[in-house]
């Protein structure tokens, strides 16, 4: 009998438990939220992107660096056999098409490209330097690249991989050979990862990288996202996906954070971009993160896009810029803008471009 209760107690105990995470699965999902449409006037379509453009950077004058093609575990390729691709746009013609960027120089597999994160970083002498996270068969590297911008290609200058680095998402480059950037994940293998992302350990963190020091500045995320600084250098950015936070830190000298607040918001957050005029946030986001990772063409991923001002003051705006179902734009992953222009990518559909 004492046996027959202990053995009945331990099923409710787990049922229970997988009740429980099954609950808070889906809150950390969002698996509820509906979306109003928020439409913007003079948008359109941008033409030639048709499997994604998860991150995308703009220079001061205008031309912008589109990651376009990532392959994902778990999320859904319209052309998962296709090689990833660096676009690029000029923000300053009338009607701005994207152009992909030829890529020259030796010892990089270029059918293997799967770009996902991607940052720069202009030197003194007015060098553009363009960090891009890569996933060639699932693993992470990162690759640095020359803009040769007169002839409108990359120069593959090296890549760099680290144990440090075993799920690199998003990055941020503060110098030549320096950055950090957020692992989303623990593990890199897809089917301890997927149990990480169950279980909801928060175990995803944020890394600083120099030629001479590499280590963990901050941690306890869960799936770190998205990530930036502010004009001045003096504060960085991360966005925590399922968490539904934005973080702020202060950056030290020898490259440590210090962390000063969170946003809390009723979205999964993910790509962060910053105006180096204002100081704004923009920020791609899903309202309905289950859609993104249990995909359905019936019932596609909405998009969002929120606009953050004064993220440093005790008061922060935050306001909706743009909502849509999923009709028009599929899973909405970053937002920039440029004189009056916005670009919206995506996760692995297409990317919009909206006059303001």
């Amino acid at each position: 009998m004492a046996r027959g209760l202990l053995l009945l107690s331990l099923v409710v105990l787990a049922l229970a438990l997988v009740a429980e995470r099954r609950a808070a699965f889906r809150n950390r999902f969002n698996a509820s939220r509906e979306v109003k449409p928020l439409d913007l006037l003079g948008c359109r379509l941008i033409k030639g992107i048709e499997t994604g453009s998860e991150d995308l950077e703009i220079l001061p004058h205008g031309l912008a660096f589109l990651s376009c093609g990532l392959k994902y575990p778990g999320i859904k390729s319209f052309a998962p056999h296709k090689p990833g691709e660096i676009l690029l746009m000029d923000l300053n013609e009338e009607k701005p098409e994207p152009v992909v960027l030829p890529i020259h120089g030796d010892g990089l597999d270029r059918a293997s490209l799967n770009p996902h994160g991607i940052s720069t970083f202009t030197d003194e002498d007015n060098t553009v330097y363009l960090f891009v996270v890569n996933h060639p068969q699932f693993t992470t590297t990162v690759e640095l690249f020359k803009f040769q911008e007169e002839e409108r290609s990359l120069l593959y200058l090296k890549t760099i991989q680290h144990e440090l680095l075993p799920n690199v998402n998003d990055i941020i480059a503060v110098g030549p050979e320096h950055f950090y950037a957020t692992n989303d994940h623990y593990f890199s293998d897809p089917y301890l990862r997927s149990w990480e992302l169950y279980l909801g350990l928060k175990w995803s963190n944020v890394v600083y990288y120099s030629p001479t020091q590499v280590r963990e500045v901050a941690g306890g995320f869960d799936f770190a996202n998205g990530i930036n600084i502010s004009p001045d250098g003096k504060y960085l950015y991360v966005a925590e996906l399922l968490g539904h936070k934005i973080h702020v830190f202060e950056k030290l000298a020898d490259g440590s954070l210090k962390a000063r607040k969170a946003l809390a918001f009723d979205t999964l957050v993910d790509n962060l971009s910053v105006d180096p005029t204002t100081g704004d946030v923009w920020v791609g986001c899903h309202p309905n993160g289950m859609k993104i990772f249990f995909y359905d063409p019936e019932n596609p991923p909405p998009s969002e896009v929120l606009r953050i001002q004064n993220i440093l003051s005790s008061n922060p705006t935050v306001t909706q810029v743009y909502a849509e179902e999923g009709s028009v734009l599929q899973g909405s992953t970053v937002a920039s803008v440029y004189q009056g222009r916005l670009l919206i990518g995506t996760v692995f559909h297409r990317a919009l471009y909206c006059e303001l």
